[in-house]
């Protein structure tokens, strides 16, 4: 069975050296490689959260277009789209608006940190927070549950939202009885080169320090590579070059003998400005021939248009029958099918969820979670307060079951709530609590 990978890229900014050597080069290089069914999509609606320019998000769309299909993406051999080509992914991301509840979303890391932000402005907590930044995780995951991705590369950052994919999908397919997602599997690229900087920071145009990919053409790449800060060290100095930025660059592009031939003449003395050109020409030999199609796609958008709706019409054959099959199964049926359906299934009692029970315990406050079959799943620990297990039977329902269970016991923010029977076996008695989670009601 073939792997399916999925990545997407947000069209909000200009593509530079930094953004290729660590997700477009290692991406097009996974889409190669047997077995692997590559998605690629360009997040356009992930854009609007953080650019309100519309000429710049265009701009975007066509840049980042032109550079995968110039470094080599093939669109024959992988599913290539615009996200707001496939009607059937918003669609999708309200459906999982409906399972997901909003404790879940408080603790999303980009929310958190604008909350955080503003309170230290000493502004309301959600000034200036969309829905669009706040329920961005859910929207994330429909990109990735519309076409059961196997496998999502991602940076460190973006694990959390992998993991509420995994925790959304786990409860759409509890509520409704069937595996209809697939759970995804984060992968973190750990040999994936992470280029500097001019300034030896990480190369971000947040800090302004970027090199460019193709815009402004080797006119361009020579200006950034020559502003590359570099030590005092003098012609026929040796130099670090295991601490030096540029020759970090150089080995992100380089093979090991390449790398270790540069390395030695820095060691014996070159000069910087030497090795700023060595650095030069060596980018320009690989870029050039890229840069070259790059522009030709650019001024050719028509082009680029029909890639991308051939990508969009092969995308669709998946998601509009798998759609019709999501909508069907909470219940926005056909009238006349939903009728006999609707019959057949009455005839099946219901089943209740999983509830709490709380109670009051030799002085103490304790809670109980009863399964759908009302057998106890889990006995709290006593609490002086009864404010304080009300808190934690909220955390409980809110949280993902992956975030509470450890090893026979259930910790909620680093505090044990629960331990496994003596008398039960830890990993069926943990199997059997996750499923009591999954099945509690939502916000």
């Amino acid at each position: 069975m073939n792997t399916r990978v999925l990545t997407g890229i947000t069209t909000s900014g200009t593509p530079h050296l930094g953004n290729y050597a660590g997700a477009i080069r290692p991406a097009v290089v996974t889409s190669t490689q047997p077995g692997v069914d590559a998605f690629f999509f360009m997040a356009d609606y992930h854009a609007l959260i953080k650019c309100d320019d519309p000429a710049r998000v265009a701009r975007s769309r066509l840049e980042i277009a032109a550079t995968w299909l110039a470094v080599g993406l093939d669109p024959e051999r992988v599913t290539f789209y615009r996200q707001s080509d496939i009607p059937e992914i918003p669609e999708l991301c309200w459906v999982l608006n409906c399972v997901t509840a909003k404790g879940l979303m408080n603790r999303a890391h980009a929310y958190k940190a604008s909350v955080d932000q503003n309170e230290a402005k000493g502004v309301e907590p959600d000034d200036g927070v969309t829905m669009g930044l706040f329920s961005y995780p859910v929207l994330m995951a429909a990109d990735i549950l519309m076409f059961n991705a196997h496998k999502v590369p991602v940076g460190r950052d973006q694990i959390q939202h992998l993991e509420m994919a995994r925790d959304i999908a786990q409860r759409f397919n509890h509520q409704y009885g069937r595996d209809y997602f697939t759970l995804p599997e984060v992968t973190i690229e750990e040999e994936v080169a992470t280029l500097p900087g001019l300034d030896g920071r990480k190369m971000s145009k947040s800090y302004n320090n970027t090199i460019p990919l193709f815009e402004g053409g080797a006119q361009a790449l020579r200006a950034s590579v020559m502003r590359i800060v570099t030590d005092s060290r003098a012609p026929g100095e040796p130099k670090d070059a295991e601490n030096s930025h540029l020759f970090t660059i150089y080995r992100a592009f380089a093979t090991p003998a390449q790398s270790a031939a540069f390395r030695k003449q820095l060691e014996e003395g070159m000069g910087w400005g030497d090795a700023k050109q060595f650095l030069l020409d060596h980018l320009e030999q690989l870029l050039a021939p890229m840069r070259e199609k790059y522009f030709d796609l650019m001024a050719n958008p028509g082009r680029i248009e029909e890639v991308l709706q051939a990508g969009a019409a092969k995308a669709r054959k998946l998601a509009t029958p798998f759609m019709a099959e999501l909508r069907e199964a909470v219940g926005l049926r056909n009238l006349s099918v939903a009728v006999s359906q609707d019959k057949a299934a009455g005839k099946k009692a219901k089943g209740k969820g999983a509830r709490f029970v709380s109670f009051r315990d030799d002085g103490g406050f304790r809670f109980r979670l009863l399964a759908a079959d009302g057998a106890e799943v889990l006995l709290s620990r006593p609490f002086v307060d009864p404010k304080e297990a009300g808190q934690y039977m909220r955390r409980l329902q809110e949280a993902s079951p992956d975030e509470l269970l450890q090893a026979g016991r259930v910790t909620v923010d680093g505090n044990e709530i629960a331990v496994a029977p003596a008398d039960q076996d830890a990993s069926e008695w943990t199997a059997r609590l996750r499923e009591a989670l999954l099945s509690l009601p939502r916000d």
